[in-house]
């Protein structure tokens, strides 16, 4: 791994990303374990299905953007043995707790690179495969980030991503809601000030997107994106959803006004 990181942050940070940064500024150390807690042990199994739904074949080159702690790009590694990786956030402390992660990886299978999604420091479809976790929601404009994540892809190449969801049947949300509202700020507060935090951002956070940038409307940002065969994952009754698609050839159309609902949503 490399030993430094390139910092393409901008200092010029908007209110929404000042917040996710100071945000996760103190949760790095215990991120991983807590966060398969708190989600019932549903959030390890939610970035496996992404990591599966990627399906990187060996000797392709796969970034994995909002790498966080490196939870998604080591189950890559560990998936593709002769893949290389690289992670790239917007968060120097969780970057930190990556590289401790990978200490022990050559420079040629892992990279990490403190960085923007919204202005990757890439040339166009310099990458076989993309990944993005939890990423939407903390950015200005979800449609113009998913057009430069998949400026970035080569034609034909996958696209996945994992993004918290809000449960569609009715007793599913009122749990959902109760436990978002009431269950997770009290036992973020348990574990930690940073995470109580956490606890009392998530649920609003969540809903927010969603009533901004319902599901369909995002199914087409990927596709007036140029990524095609959209396919979408509800997990645990919709809490977590799993996205993929391919990059469209250059030469193939452009989606169409209906094209959103060409979209296929499967529920696990």
């Amino acid at each position: 791994m490399s030993s430094s990181a390139t910092s393409h942050a901008d200092g010029a940070a908007s209110p929404r990303k000042r917040e996710a940064l100071e945000l996760f500024r103190g949760l790095p150390r215990h991120y991983d374990a807590l966060s398969a807690a708190l989600s019932f042990w549903q959030d390890p199994r939610w970035r496996r299905a992404l990591v599966s739904a990627l399906a990187p074949s060996s000797g392709q080159r796969v970034l994995d953007v909002a790498t966080g702690t490196g939870m998604v790009a080591a189950e890559l590694l560990a998936r593709c043995s002769d893949c290389s990786v690289v992670g790239i956030d917007q968060s120097a402390a969780m970057l930190a707790r990556a590289r401790e992660r990978f200490v022990a990886e050559p420079s040629t299978r892992v990279e990490l690179i403190e960085g923007q999604a919204e202005s990757l420091p890439f040339p166009d479809a310099s990458f076989d495969a993309l990944s993005f976790t939890y990423l939407l929601r903390y950015v200005d404009d979800p449609a113009a980030t998913v057009a430069e994540l998949a400026r970035v892809v080569r034609p034909g190449g996958r696209v996945a991503s994992l993004e918290f969801g809000v449960p569609p049947l009715a007793l599913a949300r009122w749990a959902w809601r109760f436990y978002t509202a009431a269950g997770l700020p009290v036992l973020g507060r348990l574990a930690s000030r940073e995470w109580a935090q956490v606890g009392r951002f998530l649920g609003p956070s969540i809903r927010g997107f969603y009533e901004r940038h319902p599901l369909q409307q995002i199914v087409g940002y990927w596709q007036q994106a140029g990524l095609e065969n959209v396919q979408v994952r509800r997990m645990s009754l919709g809490g977590g959803i799993v996205m993929q698609a391919s990059r469209r050839a250059e030469s193939g159309p452009a989606p169409g006004a209906d094209a959103q609902a060409d979209a296929r949503v499967v529920g696990s």
